[in-house]
């Protein structure tokens, strides 16, 4: 049955960071004082320690790149693990970076955003990526999936301070496909304790000009990704694009998304994907 299944195809994101950063400056250039002291999605921080994360991140991964700078070997961890290293230097860096004057960070953040888009634009994408994207389940990834994983830490945390702020921006299919595309990988893995019958197939729709559909098909006793339908169609789940990237960044509780959300044949299946997490931390 696995010849049934068309693979998706790779996501290129590296030629959108200096636009998605570019948006991200003036986004924190445009911030009232007050603003930056405003409650995000995130419950433990407000919009300037999102943008203090966004900074720590990049100069972490940027110090890695060129310096082979790692706290400790990830691959080796277990998921509890790497999820509490993860915390750790994520709290570490919002401490460090938050006390920055906002003009500070902005400027440190032009620095870190203009070398990280070009260490992106320059990586093989087909070559192996210096750390796994561990939500997918994956223990060796390739660069352009470990450079999208990236690109949607940008938009989301971006997004975060746009909704704190009340500035819209970058749900636009340009930067918000892409996102969805990638957070769609993580289905096989989220899927991976749940049984259905060879052969079925689940589809995930999210809707709205950013949105498409994904399907999820039972090969044996696997779940595989496959860009066109193949086999018995048992469940088919609707996303409204406003909630899905936040279902996928532990931004919305699990009841709320359930009513938002429409599941059509097996709900149990196509409601399983309200539990799908594509971050760590």
């Amino acid at each position: 049955m696995s010849t049934a299944c068309e693979p998706l195809q790779p996501i290129f994101t590296a030629q959108l960071f200096p636009k998605l950063e570019a948006k991200l400056i003036e986004l924190l250039r445009s911030l009232a004082l007050e603003e930056w002291e405003k409650q995000t999605l995130a419950p433990k921080w407000k919009v300037k320690d999102v943008a203090a994360h966004l900074l720590d991140t990049q100069v972490r991964k940027l110090a890695a790149a060129r310096h082979g700078y790692k706290p400790e070997n990830s691959k080796k961890l277990s998921p509890e693990k790497l999820v509490a290293l993860i915390n750790t230097l994520n709290a570490e860096g919002v401490r460090q970076y938050r006390q920055l004057p906002p003009e500070e960070l902005i400027s440190q953040m032009e620095t870190a955003s203009r070398e990280s888009a070009a260490y992106h634009q320059a990586l093989d994408p087909f070559g192996i990526a210096m750390f796994p994207v561990s939500w997918a389940g994956e223990e060796e990834s390739t660069n352009w999936f470990d450079t999208a994983r990236e690109f949607t830490e940008r938009w989301h945390h971006q997004q975060q301070i746009r909704v704190a702020v009340d500035k819209p921006g970058i749900m636009t299919r340009e930067f918000y496909f892409p996102v969805l595309d990638c957070f769609m990988r993580g289905l096989p893995y989220a899927y991976r304790s749940v049984s259905a019958e060879p052969g079925s197939l689940a589809e995930f729709k999210i809707n709205g000009v950013s949105g498409g559909s994904w399907f999820l098909f039972r090969d044996g006793d696997t779940w595989k990704l496959t860009a066109t339908p193949a086999g018995e169609k048992i469940s088919e789940t609707t996303i409204p694009e406003e909630t899905a990237w936040r279902i996928f960044t532990k931004g919305i509780a699990f009841e709320e998304a359930r009513r938002q959300v429409q599941a059509r044949g097996d709900e149990t299946l196509g409601l399983h994907i309200l539990k799908m997490i594509s971050i760590v931390g």
